[in-house]
């Protein structure tokens, strides 16, 4: 799958990696799709596809999968990884699994014979694994959860992906499931800018037209927003799940008391022996001329 790198990494420094995305939720995602499976240090498992809420559709979870499914389809051998369904909506509590084929992979996958580390990377809300949790919690010590989401310690504040599960990330937080936090403050430094994409993206291959055509196609969808985007620059913000299993930014972290989530999506601290890692800086060079560099090498431009 990676035979076009001039290198390869030795099996014993391989993961398993399960992706679980809300694709069609906006225009980050498949860049952080992308930049997985270009990635040999990957053994991925799977592509779950994520709910986003029901705002702008009832069918959120179905849209995200025809998204990884097209994606897939442009990148030829290297996107011959298998997409299961998630959760259509987020868990009715705290305590109630809502069951799907993403949440059975989670299950599956956890609990093989597989001496190979299993990380499990959520773009999206957490809906898939706090529900394989509440179904099995022995996967707790299995593998590790790298979420994008959530808000700025110590306060908390609105973020996307956690909207569309409070319940969820609860879960997660009050579980032994080792747990990684890319909070927003954090996942927005990942700033591209629409002439850095149609330099470094879209020469390369259908992919790259494609990945930087739908975040036009966004950008431009999206105009009337007078905060977001700003017209000229987008955030990565996803990319860092992918980066941070390349190199896991010692310096770039802190171990938290995990907190209790409120509706308003505010933080409640409570000293308690559950810890989680929370990120508090990720490089954006690293990340992205990482992407940049596979992406080109993945599909050479042809010289005259």
């Amino acid at each position: 799958m990676h035979n076009y790198l001039p290198f390869d990494v030795p099996y014993q420094k391989k993961i398993r990696l399960i992706i679980n995305t809300d694709a069609k939720n906006e225009a980050d995602d498949q860049f952080a799709i992308v930049h997985a499976l270009l990635t040999p240090r990957f053994m991925i498992k799977g592509i779950i596809a994520a709910h986003f809420g029901t705002e702008r559709t009832n069918e959120s979870m179905l849209e995200s999968y025809e998204e990884c499914e097209y994606v897939l389809s442009l990148m030829g051998d290297a996107g011959k990884v298998p997409v299961f369904k998630g959760a259509p909506h987020a868990i009715p509590d705290e305590q109630t699994p809502v069951m799907s084929e993403g949440a059975e992979l989670i299950i599956r996958e956890a609990m093989s014979d597989d001496p190979s580390p299993l990380y499990v990377i959520f773009l999206g809300p957490l809906t898939d694994m706090a529900s394989a949790y509440l179904a099995e919690p022995r996967i707790a010590e299995k593998l590790t959860c790298v979420w994008i989401g959530g808000g700025k310690y110590p306060e908390g504040e609105w973020e996307f992906n956690l909207k569309n599960d409070i319940n969820a990330a609860n879960v997660v937080m009050q579980s032994p499931i080792e747990f990684w936090q890319v909070p927003r403050n954090v996942y927005t430094t990942i700033r591209v800018s629409l002439a850095e994409l149609a330099l470094k993206v879209r020469p390369y291959g259908a992919i790259g037209q494609y990945l930087f055509q739908q975040m036009i196609e966004v950008n431009d969808k999206l105009a009337d927003n007078m905060h977001f985007p700003k017209g000229e620059k987008w955030s990565l913000g996803d990319s860092p799940a992918v980066s941070l299993l390349l190199d896991a930014h010692d310096y770039g972290w802190e171990m938290r008391s995990a907190p209790h989530i409120t509706k308003e999506m505010y933080y409640v601290h409570k000293p308690t022996e559950r810890k989680i890692r929370v990120y508090h800086d990720v490089d954006s060079r690293f990340t992205l001329e990482d992407m940049f560099a596979k992406l080109a090498l993945f599909n050479p431009v042809q010289q005259n």
